[in-house]
Protein backbone atom coordinates (compact mmCIF):
# COMPACT_ATOMS: atom_id res chain seq x y z
CA UNK A 1 0.00 0.00 0.00
CA UNK A 2 2.93 2.57 0.65
CA UNK A 3 3.98 1.99 -2.65
CA UNK A 4 0.61 2.68 -4.14
CA UNK A 5 -0.26 5.58 -1.86
CA UNK A 6 3.39 7.30 -2.44
CA UNK A 7 2.70 6.61 -6.58
CA UNK A 8 -0.89 8.70 -6.04
CA UNK A 9 0.61 11.57 -4.13
CA UNK A 10 1.23 13.37 -7.96
CA UNK A 11 -0.04 10.12 -10.07
CA UNK A 12 -3.93 10.48 -11.19
CA UNK A 13 -3.82 6.64 -12.30
CA UNK A 14 -2.52 5.22 -8.92
CA UNK A 15 -5.15 7.56 -7.19
CA UNK A 16 -7.66 5.94 -9.16
CA UNK A 17 -6.61 2.43 -8.39
CA UNK A 18 -6.96 3.37 -4.63
CA UNK A 19 -10.17 4.72 -4.97
CA UNK A 20 -11.42 1.69 -6.45
CA UNK A 21 -9.58 -0.74 -4.25
CA UNK A 22 -10.89 -2.16 -0.86
CA UNK A 23 -8.80 -0.44 1.95
CA UNK A 24 -7.56 -1.82 4.89
CA UNK A 25 -7.43 1.72 7.58
CA UNK A 26 -4.44 0.38 9.20
CA UNK A 27 -2.42 -0.15 6.04
CA UNK A 28 -3.73 3.16 4.52
CA UNK A 29 -2.27 5.41 8.24
CA UNK A 30 0.72 3.29 8.25
CA UNK A 31 1.42 4.41 4.19
CA UNK A 32 0.50 7.95 5.40
CA UNK A 33 2.77 7.82 8.33
CA UNK A 34 5.55 7.08 5.93
CA UNK A 35 5.28 10.79 3.70
CA UNK A 36 6.16 14.01 4.25
CA UNK A 37 4.39 16.96 5.22
CA UNK A 38 4.23 18.30 1.73
CA UNK A 39 3.86 14.86 0.14
CA UNK A 40 0.87 14.19 2.71
CA UNK A 41 -0.93 17.87 1.72
CA UNK A 42 -0.46 16.78 -2.01
CA UNK A 43 -2.05 13.23 -1.48
CA UNK A 44 -5.05 14.84 0.49
CA UNK A 45 -5.85 17.33 -2.23
CA UNK A 46 -5.65 14.52 -5.03
CA UNK A 47 -8.39 12.54 -3.18
CA UNK A 48 -10.54 16.00 -3.12
CA UNK A 49 -10.62 16.36 -6.95
CA UNK A 50 -13.19 14.64 -8.61
CA UNK A 51 -14.15 12.12 -8.92
CA UNK A 52 -12.46 10.52 -6.20
CA UNK A 53 -13.84 12.99 -3.26
CA UNK A 54 -15.40 15.90 -2.84
CA UNK A 55 -13.82 19.33 -4.16
CA UNK A 56 -16.35 21.70 -2.26
CA UNK A 57 -15.59 23.76 0.70
CA UNK A 58 -17.79 24.68 3.06
CA UNK A 59 -18.53 25.69 6.18
CA UNK A 60 -21.03 24.39 8.45
CA UNK A 61 -22.81 27.25 11.40
CA UNK A 62 -23.80 26.65 14.92
CA UNK A 63 -26.43 28.86 15.37
CA UNK A 64 -27.40 28.32 19.33
CA UNK A 65 -26.42 28.67 23.17
CA UNK A 66 -28.75 27.35 25.91
CA UNK A 67 -28.65 31.30 26.93
CA UNK A 68 -30.24 32.49 23.62
CA UNK A 69 -33.59 34.29 23.37
CA UNK A 70 -35.79 32.18 20.67
CA UNK A 71 -35.99 35.19 18.53
CA UNK A 72 -32.26 35.82 18.41
CA UNK A 73 -31.45 31.71 17.88
CA UNK A 74 -34.03 32.45 14.79
CA UNK A 75 -32.24 35.30 13.64
CA UNK A 76 -29.00 33.70 13.11
CA UNK A 77 -30.79 30.57 11.26
CA UNK A 78 -31.98 33.18 8.88
CA UNK A 79 -28.89 34.86 8.48
CA UNK A 80 -27.28 30.87 8.27
CA UNK A 81 -29.86 30.32 5.59
CA UNK A 82 -29.17 33.88 3.30
CA UNK A 83 -25.77 32.88 2.69
CA UNK A 84 -26.50 29.05 2.71
CA UNK A 85 -24.38 27.71 5.37
CA UNK A 86 -26.16 24.57 6.69
CA UNK A 87 -26.97 25.03 10.15
CA UNK A 88 -25.15 22.74 13.13
CA UNK A 89 -27.61 22.24 15.26
CA UNK A 90 -26.46 21.39 19.03
CA UNK A 91 -29.64 19.45 19.96
CA UNK A 92 -29.41 20.46 24.10
CA UNK A 93 -29.03 23.73 23.18
CA UNK A 94 -32.26 23.39 21.42
CA UNK A 95 -34.03 21.66 24.23
CA UNK A 96 -32.16 24.02 26.44
CA UNK A 97 -33.79 27.53 25.10
CA UNK A 98 -37.73 25.19 24.69
CA UNK A 99 -37.22 24.97 28.67
CA UNK A 100 -36.85 28.49 28.92
CA UNK A 101 -40.20 28.90 26.69
CA UNK A 102 -41.73 26.55 28.39
CA UNK A 103 -41.47 24.53 25.38
CA UNK A 104 -40.42 21.10 24.20
CA UNK A 105 -37.11 21.29 22.15
CA UNK A 106 -38.63 19.40 19.32
CA UNK A 107 -40.92 22.70 18.94
CA UNK A 108 -37.72 24.71 18.72
CA UNK A 109 -36.41 22.50 16.27
CA UNK A 110 -39.75 22.50 14.28
CA UNK A 111 -39.48 26.33 13.93
CA UNK A 112 -36.21 26.69 12.75
CA UNK A 113 -36.71 23.74 9.92
CA UNK A 114 -40.33 26.14 9.26
CA UNK A 115 -37.94 29.28 9.03
CA UNK A 116 -35.40 27.90 7.04
CA UNK A 117 -34.30 25.21 3.89
CA UNK A 118 -30.86 24.61 4.15
CA UNK A 119 -29.77 21.57 5.44
CA UNK A 120 -30.10 20.45 9.02
CA UNK A 121 -27.30 18.86 11.04
CA UNK A 122 -27.58 17.19 14.21
CA UNK A 123 -25.67 16.68 17.02
CA UNK A 124 -25.34 15.99 20.82
CA UNK A 125 -27.66 13.68 20.33
CA UNK A 126 -28.13 10.55 22.35
CA UNK A 127 -30.02 6.86 23.20
CA UNK A 128 -32.65 9.13 24.86
CA UNK A 129 -32.77 12.28 22.24
CA UNK A 130 -31.53 15.62 22.24
CA UNK A 131 -28.96 15.59 25.61
CA UNK A 132 -28.92 17.60 28.47
CA UNK A 133 -26.14 18.89 30.43
CA UNK A 134 -25.56 21.09 33.50
CA UNK A 135 -24.99 24.56 33.45
CA UNK A 136 -21.85 24.67 34.10
CA UNK A 137 -21.23 22.50 31.06
CA UNK A 138 -23.37 24.61 28.59
CA UNK A 139 -22.12 27.45 29.74
CA UNK A 140 -18.39 26.52 29.56
CA UNK A 141 -15.78 29.23 28.95
CA UNK A 142 -13.49 27.13 26.50
CA UNK A 143 -10.80 26.32 28.94
CA UNK A 144 -9.33 23.55 26.98
CA UNK A 145 -9.34 25.76 23.85
CA UNK A 146 -8.01 28.52 25.50
CA UNK A 147 -5.42 26.42 27.83
CA UNK A 148 -4.10 24.79 24.61
CA UNK A 149 -2.03 21.67 26.46
CA UNK A 150 -2.73 18.14 25.01
CA UNK A 151 -5.82 16.61 27.15
CA UNK A 152 -7.67 13.46 27.05
CA UNK A 153 -10.86 14.90 28.64
CA UNK A 154 -12.15 18.08 29.49
CA UNK A 155 -9.13 19.49 32.19
CA UNK A 156 -11.58 20.32 35.02
CA UNK A 157 -12.63 16.62 34.85
CA UNK A 158 -16.52 17.60 34.17
CA UNK A 159 -17.47 16.11 30.51
CA UNK A 160 -19.57 13.60 30.42
CA UNK A 161 -21.91 14.74 33.07
CA UNK A 162 -25.60 14.37 32.19
CA UNK A 163 -29.50 15.21 33.40
CA UNK A 164 -30.65 12.06 32.24
CA UNK A 165 -33.71 12.53 34.26
CA UNK A 166 -34.43 15.69 32.05
CA UNK A 167 -33.19 13.78 29.30
CA UNK A 168 -35.95 11.06 29.43
CA UNK A 169 -38.89 13.63 29.44
CA UNK A 170 -37.94 14.68 25.60
CA UNK A 171 -37.68 10.49 24.83
CA UNK A 172 -40.64 10.11 23.18
CA UNK A 173 -39.65 12.82 20.50
CA UNK A 174 -36.60 10.85 20.06
CA UNK A 175 -37.48 10.00 15.95
CA UNK A 176 -39.03 13.21 15.02
CA UNK A 177 -35.88 15.43 16.10
CA UNK A 178 -33.94 12.99 13.44
CA UNK A 179 -36.81 12.80 10.94
CA UNK A 180 -36.42 16.88 10.68
CA UNK A 181 -32.73 16.61 9.94
CA UNK A 182 -30.21 16.14 7.27
CA UNK A 183 -27.88 14.14 8.81
CA UNK A 184 -26.77 12.96 12.22
CA UNK A 185 -23.39 13.15 13.98
CA UNK A 186 -22.01 10.53 16.00
CA UNK A 187 -19.09 10.91 19.02
CA UNK A 188 -16.37 7.25 18.82
CA UNK A 189 -13.79 9.84 20.89
CA UNK A 190 -14.82 7.63 23.98
CA UNK A 191 -13.29 4.77 22.79
CA UNK A 192 -10.12 6.37 21.87
CA UNK A 193 -8.98 6.54 25.36
CA UNK A 194 -11.90 9.54 25.65
CA UNK A 195 -14.34 7.89 27.91
CA UNK A 196 -14.81 10.94 29.78
CA UNK A 197 -15.52 13.46 27.18
CA UNK A 198 -17.95 11.30 24.97
CA UNK A 199 -21.03 9.45 25.54
CA UNK A 200 -20.17 5.41 25.31
CA UNK A 201 -19.97 3.74 21.95
CA UNK A 202 -23.65 2.00 22.62
CA UNK A 203 -24.97 5.50 22.27
CA UNK A 204 -23.33 6.07 18.98
CA UNK A 205 -24.42 2.86 18.09
CA UNK A 206 -28.30 3.79 18.68
CA UNK A 207 -28.32 7.27 17.20
CA UNK A 208 -26.10 5.63 14.20
CA UNK A 209 -29.27 2.64 13.87
CA UNK A 210 -32.09 5.95 13.72
CA UNK A 211 -30.25 8.23 11.04
CA UNK A 212 -29.72 5.05 9.07
CA UNK A 213 -33.28 3.84 9.52
CA UNK A 214 -34.62 6.89 8.11
CA UNK A 215 -32.17 7.73 5.57
CA UNK A 216 -29.85 10.48 7.43
CA UNK A 217 -26.62 11.09 6.45
CA UNK A 218 -24.16 9.79 9.12
CA UNK A 219 -21.02 11.97 10.50
CA UNK A 220 -18.69 10.34 13.21
CA UNK A 221 -16.82 12.53 14.97
CA UNK A 222 -12.91 11.49 16.31
CA UNK A 223 -10.10 12.79 17.44
CA UNK A 224 -6.42 13.29 16.15
CA UNK A 225 -5.50 11.99 19.93
CA UNK A 226 -2.13 10.29 19.89
CA UNK A 227 -1.67 10.67 16.13
CA UNK A 228 -1.18 6.86 15.15
CA UNK A 229 -3.07 4.15 17.67
CA UNK A 230 -5.92 6.78 17.84
CA UNK A 231 -6.51 8.09 14.39
CA UNK A 232 -7.00 3.99 13.53
CA UNK A 233 -9.55 3.37 16.49
CA UNK A 234 -11.32 6.17 15.23
CA UNK A 235 -11.62 5.54 11.73
CA UNK A 236 -12.42 1.98 12.35
CA UNK A 237 -15.06 2.49 14.88
CA UNK A 238 -16.97 4.69 12.36
CA UNK A 239 -16.31 2.85 9.66
CA UNK A 240 -18.42 -0.05 11.76
CA UNK A 241 -21.26 2.61 12.24
CA UNK A 242 -21.48 3.24 8.18
CA UNK A 243 -20.54 6.94 8.64
CA UNK A 244 -20.59 8.47 5.03
CA UNK A 245 -18.59 11.87 6.20
CA UNK A 246 -15.48 11.82 8.78
CA UNK A 247 -15.41 14.67 11.21
CA UNK A 248 -11.54 14.95 12.96
CA UNK A 249 -11.25 17.51 16.45
CA UNK A 250 -7.54 18.67 16.28
CA UNK A 251 -6.98 21.53 19.41
CA UNK A 252 -5.87 20.37 22.57
CA UNK A 253 -7.30 17.07 21.73
CA UNK A 254 -4.54 17.00 19.35
CA UNK A 255 -1.73 15.33 21.52
CA UNK A 256 1.00 14.51 18.56
CA UNK A 257 4.47 15.50 18.83
CA UNK A 258 3.96 17.34 15.28
CA UNK A 259 0.35 18.40 15.70
CA UNK A 260 0.58 20.23 12.19
CA UNK A 261 1.91 17.31 11.23
CA UNK A 262 -0.38 14.53 12.65
CA UNK A 263 -3.52 16.48 11.99
CA UNK A 264 -2.46 16.63 8.24
CA UNK A 265 -1.58 12.82 7.82
CA UNK A 266 -5.59 12.24 9.77
CA UNK A 267 -6.94 14.12 7.18
CA UNK A 268 -5.40 12.86 4.09
CA UNK A 269 -6.39 9.22 5.78
CA UNK A 270 -9.94 10.62 6.18
CA UNK A 271 -9.93 11.45 2.46
CA UNK A 272 -9.18 8.02 1.52
CA UNK A 273 -11.29 6.66 4.02
CA UNK A 274 -14.35 8.00 4.28
CA UNK A 275 -17.64 6.48 2.63
CA UNK A 276 -18.96 9.50 1.80
CA UNK A 277 -15.84 11.50 0.42
CA UNK A 278 -16.31 14.67 2.66
CA UNK A 279 -14.53 15.16 5.73
CA UNK A 280 -15.17 17.91 8.21
CA UNK A 281 -13.48 19.10 11.69
CA UNK A 282 -15.28 20.59 14.73
CA UNK A 283 -12.72 21.48 16.40
CA UNK A 284 -8.93 22.74 15.26
CA UNK A 285 -6.75 25.12 15.76
CA UNK A 286 -5.71 27.82 13.36
CA UNK A 287 -2.81 26.52 12.38
CA UNK A 288 -4.37 23.02 11.88
CA UNK A 289 -7.33 24.89 9.83
CA UNK A 290 -4.96 26.36 7.72
CA UNK A 291 -3.15 23.00 7.18
CA UNK A 292 -5.75 21.32 7.31
CA UNK A 293 -7.02 23.28 3.76
CA UNK A 294 -4.05 22.60 1.94
CA UNK A 295 -4.55 18.67 2.46
CA UNK A 296 -8.38 18.33 1.27
CA UNK A 297 -10.27 19.41 4.62
CA UNK A 298 -13.66 20.81 3.03
CA UNK A 299 -15.65 21.04 5.25
CA UNK A 300 -15.24 23.23 8.84
CA UNK A 301 -17.86 24.02 11.38
CA UNK A 302 -18.33 27.27 12.86
CA UNK A 303 -20.21 28.87 15.13
CA UNK A 304 -22.09 32.47 16.29
CA UNK A 305 -20.89 34.08 19.16
CA UNK A 306 -22.05 31.78 22.37
CA UNK A 307 -22.20 28.74 20.58
CA UNK A 308 -18.98 26.60 20.98
CA UNK A 309 -17.72 26.14 17.42
CA UNK A 310 -17.98 29.73 17.64
CA UNK A 311 -14.59 29.38 19.04
CA UNK A 312 -13.34 25.86 18.32
CA UNK A 313 -11.95 26.98 15.00
CA UNK A 314 -9.70 28.82 13.20
CA UNK A 315 -8.23 30.51 17.01
CA UNK A 316 -5.11 29.65 19.12
CA UNK A 317 -4.21 29.29 22.86
CA UNK A 318 -5.24 32.35 24.61
CA UNK A 319 -7.39 33.49 22.00
CA UNK A 320 -9.55 30.91 21.98
CA UNK A 321 -12.68 31.33 24.30
CA UNK A 322 -16.21 31.62 24.53
CA UNK A 323 -18.25 34.68 22.91
CA UNK A 324 -16.00 34.33 19.28
CA UNK A 325 -17.80 34.98 15.91
CA UNK A 326 -15.69 31.84 14.47
CA UNK A 327 -17.86 32.47 11.41
CA UNK A 328 -16.30 35.55 9.17
CA UNK A 329 -12.68 34.24 10.58
CA UNK A 330 -13.02 30.81 9.03
CA UNK A 331 -14.52 32.43 6.13
CA UNK A 332 -11.54 34.46 5.79
CA UNK A 333 -9.10 31.64 6.62
CA UNK A 334 -10.64 29.49 3.72
CA UNK A 335 -10.65 32.71 1.59
CA UNK A 336 -6.55 32.35 2.03
CA UNK A 337 -5.79 29.48 1.92
CA UNK A 338 -8.18 27.67 -1.10
CA UNK A 339 -7.89 28.79 -4.62
CA UNK A 340 -11.32 28.77 -5.84
CA UNK A 341 -11.92 27.02 -8.95
CA UNK A 342 -15.53 26.09 -10.64
CA UNK A 343 -16.44 27.01 -7.29
CA UNK A 344 -17.30 29.77 -4.28
CA UNK A 345 -14.69 29.88 -1.16
CA UNK A 346 -17.09 28.64 0.81
CA UNK A 347 -19.77 27.34 -0.98
CA UNK A 348 -22.73 29.92 -0.54
CA UNK A 349 -26.54 29.56 -1.71
CA UNK A 350 -25.77 29.79 -5.25
CA UNK A 351 -23.73 26.57 -5.46
CA UNK A 352 -26.29 24.41 -2.87
CA UNK A 353 -28.94 25.13 -4.93
CA UNK A 354 -27.21 24.22 -8.17
CA UNK A 355 -26.02 20.94 -6.10
CA UNK A 356 -29.26 20.27 -4.82
CA UNK A 357 -30.89 21.21 -8.31
CA UNK A 358 -28.26 18.20 -9.70
CA UNK A 359 -29.56 16.12 -6.91
CA UNK A 360 -33.01 16.53 -7.42
CA UNK A 361 -32.70 15.40 -11.59
CA UNK A 362 -30.83 12.64 -10.82
CA UNK A 363 -33.12 11.42 -8.06
CA UNK A 364 -32.54 9.90 -4.67
CA UNK A 365 -32.47 6.19 -6.24
CA UNK A 366 -29.50 7.06 -8.04
CA UNK A 367 -26.71 8.67 -6.10
CA UNK A 368 -24.60 8.03 -3.08
CA UNK A 369 -24.53 5.34 -2.43
CA UNK A 370 -25.45 3.81 -5.49
CA UNK A 371 -22.63 3.37 -7.84
CA UNK A 372 -22.37 3.83 -11.56
CA UNK A 373 -19.35 1.75 -12.73
CA UNK A 374 -16.55 2.21 -10.15
CA UNK A 375 -17.82 5.09 -8.42
CA UNK A 376 -20.77 5.99 -6.03
CA UNK A 377 -22.80 9.41 -8.01
CA UNK A 378 -21.85 12.38 -5.81
CA UNK A 379 -20.74 11.95 -2.31
CA UNK A 380 -22.48 12.44 1.38
CA UNK A 381 -23.73 16.46 0.27
CA UNK A 382 -25.92 14.55 -2.39
CA UNK A 383 -27.24 11.78 0.07
CA UNK A 384 -27.93 15.00 2.93
CA UNK A 385 -29.42 17.17 0.64
CA UNK A 386 -32.70 14.83 -0.42
CA UNK A 387 -33.58 15.35 3.35
CA UNK A 388 -33.22 19.47 2.83
CA UNK A 389 -36.49 21.60 2.71
CA UNK A 390 -34.89 23.39 -0.06
CA UNK A 391 -34.72 19.71 -1.71
CA UNK A 392 -38.50 18.90 -1.34
CA UNK A 393 -39.50 22.72 -2.36
CA UNK A 394 -37.07 23.15 -5.48
CA UNK A 395 -39.18 22.92 -8.57
CA UNK A 396 -37.04 22.02 -11.85
CA UNK A 397 -36.95 22.86 -15.45
CA UNK A 398 -36.79 19.20 -16.52
CA UNK A 399 -36.95 15.98 -14.76
CA UNK A 400 -34.77 12.98 -15.81
CA UNK A 401 -37.62 11.32 -17.47
CA UNK A 402 -38.44 14.68 -19.56
CA UNK A 403 -34.72 14.12 -20.48
CA UNK A 404 -34.54 10.66 -21.68
CA UNK A 405 -37.56 11.01 -23.43
CA UNK A 406 -36.01 13.84 -25.09
CA UNK A 407 -33.60 12.39 -27.23
CA UNK A 408 -34.28 11.44 -30.84
CA UNK A 409 -31.16 10.30 -32.40
CA UNK A 410 -28.41 7.42 -32.49
CA UNK A 411 -25.47 9.72 -30.68
CA UNK A 412 -25.85 12.39 -27.30
CA UNK A 413 -23.26 15.04 -26.48
CA UNK A 414 -22.77 15.33 -22.88
CA UNK A 415 -21.94 18.80 -22.20
CA UNK A 416 -19.87 18.83 -18.95
CA UNK A 417 -18.57 15.00 -17.22
CA UNK A 418 -19.72 15.26 -14.25
CA UNK A 419 -22.18 13.04 -11.82
CA UNK A 420 -25.24 14.47 -13.25
CA UNK A 421 -23.98 13.29 -16.69
CA UNK A 422 -23.10 9.72 -15.29
CA UNK A 423 -26.87 9.30 -14.78
CA UNK A 424 -28.21 10.61 -17.96
CA UNK A 425 -25.36 8.48 -19.62
CA UNK A 426 -26.97 5.37 -18.01
CA UNK A 427 -30.12 6.10 -18.56
CA UNK A 428 -30.17 6.60 -22.21
CA UNK A 429 -27.70 3.79 -23.12
CA UNK A 430 -30.22 1.45 -24.05
CA UNK A 431 -31.77 4.35 -26.83
CA UNK A 432 -28.45 5.67 -28.00
CA UNK A 433 -25.26 3.92 -29.86
CA UNK A 434 -22.77 7.13 -28.93
CA UNK A 435 -22.24 9.13 -26.10
CA UNK A 436 -19.93 11.77 -26.36
CA UNK A 437 -18.55 13.73 -23.20
CA UNK A 438 -17.03 16.84 -23.52
CA UNK A 439 -15.64 18.43 -19.98
CA UNK A 440 -13.30 21.85 -19.81
CA UNK A 441 -10.77 19.28 -17.40
CA UNK A 442 -9.28 16.88 -19.58
CA UNK A 443 -8.69 15.03 -16.29
CA UNK A 444 -12.48 15.27 -15.44
CA UNK A 445 -13.42 14.25 -19.40
CA UNK A 446 -10.98 11.13 -19.08
CA UNK A 447 -11.81 9.47 -16.09
CA UNK A 448 -15.83 10.47 -16.92
CA UNK A 449 -15.46 8.14 -20.34
CA UNK A 450 -13.16 5.51 -19.11
CA UNK A 451 -16.05 5.07 -16.08
CA UNK A 452 -19.22 4.89 -18.23
CA UNK A 453 -17.51 2.82 -20.66
CA UNK A 454 -17.07 0.01 -18.44
CA UNK A 455 -20.34 -0.04 -17.22
CA UNK A 456 -22.41 0.98 -20.33
CA UNK A 457 -23.28 -0.39 -23.75
CA UNK A 458 -23.18 2.46 -26.07
CA UNK A 459 -19.85 3.68 -27.34
CA UNK A 460 -18.22 6.54 -25.33
CA UNK A 461 -16.40 9.28 -26.91
CA UNK A 462 -14.34 12.29 -25.61
CA UNK A 463 -15.07 15.39 -27.50
CA UNK A 464 -12.16 17.90 -28.17
CA UNK A 465 -14.30 20.95 -26.90
CA UNK A 466 -18.53 21.27 -26.91
CA UNK A 467 -18.86 22.62 -30.14
CA UNK A 468 -16.98 19.35 -31.77
CA UNK A 469 -19.20 16.87 -29.39
CA UNK A 470 -22.49 18.68 -30.49
CA UNK A 471 -21.26 18.95 -34.03
CA UNK A 472 -20.99 15.59 -34.60
CA UNK A 473 -24.20 14.30 -33.08
CA UNK A 474 -27.58 14.33 -33.10
CA UNK A 475 -28.09 15.89 -30.10
CA UNK A 476 -26.64 18.24 -27.22
CA UNK A 477 -27.31 18.28 -23.41
CA UNK A 478 -26.14 20.80 -21.20
CA UNK A 479 -25.32 19.02 -17.94
CA UNK A 480 -24.11 21.37 -15.51
CA UNK A 481 -26.93 22.85 -13.14
CA UNK A 482 -24.78 26.18 -12.13
CA UNK A 483 -26.56 28.76 -13.92
CA UNK A 484 -23.97 31.27 -15.22
CA UNK A 485 -21.93 28.11 -16.67
CA UNK A 486 -24.57 26.26 -18.38
CA UNK A 487 -25.65 29.93 -20.06
CA UNK A 488 -22.20 30.38 -21.28
CA UNK A 489 -22.11 27.14 -22.95
CA UNK A 490 -25.80 27.48 -24.22
CA UNK A 491 -24.43 31.06 -25.86
CA UNK A 492 -22.15 28.80 -27.81
CA UNK A 493 -24.22 25.77 -28.55
CA UNK A 494 -27.86 27.55 -28.85
CA UNK A 495 -29.75 24.06 -29.95
CA UNK A 496 -28.65 22.52 -26.44
CA UNK A 497 -30.98 21.34 -23.86
CA UNK A 498 -30.13 23.25 -20.77
CA UNK A 499 -31.42 21.68 -17.67
CA UNK A 500 -31.58 25.44 -15.60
Amino acid sequence: MYDLIKRAVYDDDAAIEISKSKKDVTEVVDAISQLSLEETMALGMQFKRFPLGCDLTEIVVGTCASDLELKDLLGNCRLANMIGAPIHICAYAFSDIGENYDMRGIEVMQKVYDAVDVPLDLDHFGENGPMKFPKNIVRCGGECYNKGPAFTECPRGRIHERLIDKEKLETPDKEDWVKLSSSVAVNVTSEQTGEGHAAPLREAKDVANLAKKYGKGLESIMFVGDGYDEVITGFEKSLELGADIFVVEGGPFNRAENTIEAYCKAIAAARILAPGKVVATNGAYESECRAGLRTGLNMIISGFPGNHHGYMCGYEPGTARRGKFGLPRVIQIMSEEIKATHTRVPVQREELLALTTAVKIAGPENIYPKKIGAYTVGDAHWATLTSSKMYKELVIKHTLEDIVNSVDGNSVALLGGRFISWVIANEIDKQVDEIVISDVDPWIQRTTVENLQSCLDATIIAAENDKQAAASTDQSIITSTVPGISNKILGNIPNALNLV
